[in-house]
């Protein structure tokens, strides 16, 4: 659809719907999940609602955010692309500076949420708020756009430990790093997925980076995420057996997802990145299940 062309309210409406990727909740189970391993373990598997729902809710808002400002930055780009040339920037159905309200307007109700937490998690707030901003435009001057995700996505965690009134710890911290190696990985199969199209518009990734070691490397991530969460629930008395169990139970799901995208194919690469929702789940439930 031309910028020009008349569009219906409904068709708007529809567009700040996909612009948010409301229709694809894979990004926020990727972020909800290991807030989730940082609330149970930072409140001994007991937070409460009045803490689990403004961070629930907070982080829909803010990866909604994270996607609208992704659209702006790559609005030039994503008509390029295979996987992106529908999005509703690239096809014209709604303008920049709508995707940049759209944008504010998801903040500002993620701020709401902030209202109902401590006062330290409105500090931490503000490193969230950065790296949602600037990871969108990473992908313009370094190959290593992923880390940057990682750190926005794992910043919950530091934050679930201010929300129940706990100071980030070494816990916290191989929490936050395991789930950053943890969300290079899956990035990095995603990158996979659209390499192709990037090395012809010039956007770099990990992808690109790590070229014919991709896929090895990827695997040196998983196996990274395994030891620095390990740790993590053998501070915190966890480990044995439901910990010991979960991370048995992902890494035996790292080793299915190398198999199935050791022929660097994109599509099965696009099929494990989705498939990390399993991983999320997996060690919730083992955090979960040791506090029983």
């Amino acid at each position: 659809m031309s910028i020009g062309q008349q569009i219906t309210l409904r068709e708007r409406l529809s567009a700040y719907y996909y612009l948010c990727r409301f229709d694809k909740p894979i990004g926020t189970e990727l972020v909800f999940w290991p807030t989730m391993w940082a609330l149970w373990i930072a409140n001994q598997g007991t937070p409460s609602i009045a803490v689990l729902i403004p961070m629930i809710l907070g982080t829909i808002f803010m990866r909604a955010a994270g996607c609208a400002i992704n659209d702006f930055a790559d609005r030039k780009v994503d008509g390029a692309v295979e996987r992106t040339k529908n999005r509703p920037l690239a096809t014209g159905v709604i303008r920049g500076r709508e995707a940049i309200y759209v944008f504010l307007v998801l903040v500002a109700a993620s701020a709401s949420m902030l209202l109902f937490l401590p006062i330290e998690t409105f500090y931490w707030s503000f490193g969230a708020l950065f790296l949602a901003f600037i990871y969108p435009f990473m992908k313009r001057y370094t190959h290593l756009p992923q880390v940057f995700l990682g750190a926005a996505f794992s910043w919950s965690i530091p934050m679930a430990y201010t929300a129940v009134g706990v100071e980030p710890n070494l816990t916290c911290w191989l929490l936050y790093f395991g789930n950053l190696a943890w969300t290079v990985a899956y990035d990095t199969q995603y990158a996979i997925t659209d390499r192709e199209y990037d090395l012809k518009i010039g956007v770099k990734s990990t992808a690109i980076l790590f070229g014919k070691y991709d896929i090895q490397i990827i695997a040196l991530l998983q196996a990274s995420t395994v030891l620095l969460i390990g740790a993590a629930l053998m501070l915190e008395d966890l480990l044995i057996p439901f910990g010991l169990i979960a991370l048995l139970a992902i890494s035996l799901d790292f080793i299915f997802q190398w198999n199935k995208t050791k022929d660097k194919d994109p599509q099965r690469c696009f099929w494990a990145f989705r498939h990390n929702r399993w991983i999320g789940i997996m060690i919730f439930l083992g955090i979960f299940l040791a506090f029983i």
